[in-house]
């Protein structure tokens, strides 16, 4: 079996790809379908390369157009938000109302299990641990760096409460750094290489009785910040580190200066200079 092809499963399972236009949906419909996943995508804009692609805005559809769009999946993966910070509005509509609306419409079609992309922003100003301090824990409180942290913790609770109340299970991945390598030391710690994304979308799809379980989304890095005892928990086992580009950004960027503002906190710049998203 290929570290990077897995043997797909007996049968394929129909997941709908929410934001499979962004560059997270993007790596997830190349490496998802290797575990067996027929993958429904879907985003707002056209999405290159998928002619079968839905193209459809969760926050203005309507509910019939967001039924037809989960009727007969298994699961769904939701990528889909404005995952930089924007003004309150924007970030409502469509990190806040566009997930309500793809929950009320998974209950209506009865799909029982989603894989949401939370954000370490979700407690961005959370301190960065010490070198001898224990990794930071998935119960650590909501520290929000920015209306998109904000949106990524209402996430969290929304899964809560469609599970308290419906029985409909979510994985909620704190979703650190994830590129194809990593491009600043901060990153040495939050990375989440492409493979082991896929990685952890498949234990997050397949783990049994989750409820509604928060975890962190990274690669196994050395230098890794927070716990990821809940994820390995999933059947998640990541297989690359950051190390290996430690040398050379270090070299070029220098050491991490903790003591700075912008990179003393999980949120790094976001919870001082955030980089605004523009559409």
């Amino acid at each position: 079996m290929s570290e990077n092809h897995p043997a797909a499963g007996p049968a394929p399972r129909t997941v709908l790809l929410t934001g499979a236009a962004g560059g997270v949906g993007t790596l997830m419909r190349d490496l998802l379908p290797a575990y067996g996943y027929e993958l429904r995508p879907t985003d707002l804009r056209p999405v290159e390369g998928a002619p079968e692609a839905l193209t459809l805005d969760l926050a203005t559809a309507d509910d019939d157009a967001l039924r037809t769009a989960l009727r007969g999946v298994d699961a769904v993966v939701h990528l889909a938000a404005i995952s930089q910070e924007a003004d309150f509005a924007r970030i409502l509509a469509a990190n806040i109302r566009g997930t309500q609306a793809l929950y009320e419409a998974a209950r209506a079609e009865g799909v029982r299990r989603l894989v949401v992309a939370s954000s370490h922003h979700a407690v961005g100003f959370t301190p960065v641990p010490g070198e001898d301090a224990p990794p930071v824990p998935v119960e650590t409180p909501h520290r929000p760096d920015t209306f998109y942290g904000l949106s990524k913790a209402f996430g969290e609770d929304l899964a809560q409460l469609y599970w308290d109340r419906h029985g409909i299970e979510t994985v909620s991945v704190r979703i650190g750094s994830c590129y194809p390598e990593p491009a600043s030391v901060r990153m040495l710690s939050t990375w989440l290489s492409p493979g082991d994304a896929a990685r952890l979308f498949h234990a997050a799809l397949t783990a049994p009785h989750v409820g509604h379980t928060v975890v962190y989304g990274s690669s196994a890095n050395t230098r890794l910040w927070w716990d990821l005892a809940p994820t390995r928990a999933l059947g998640y086992e990541p297989r690359d580190d950051s190390e290996r580009y430690a040398a050379e950004l270090i070299a070029r960027h220098g050491e991490l200066d903790t003591s700075a503002a912008d990179q003393s906190r999980l949120g790094g710049h976001f919870c001082t200079d955030p980089p605004r998203w523009r559409p």
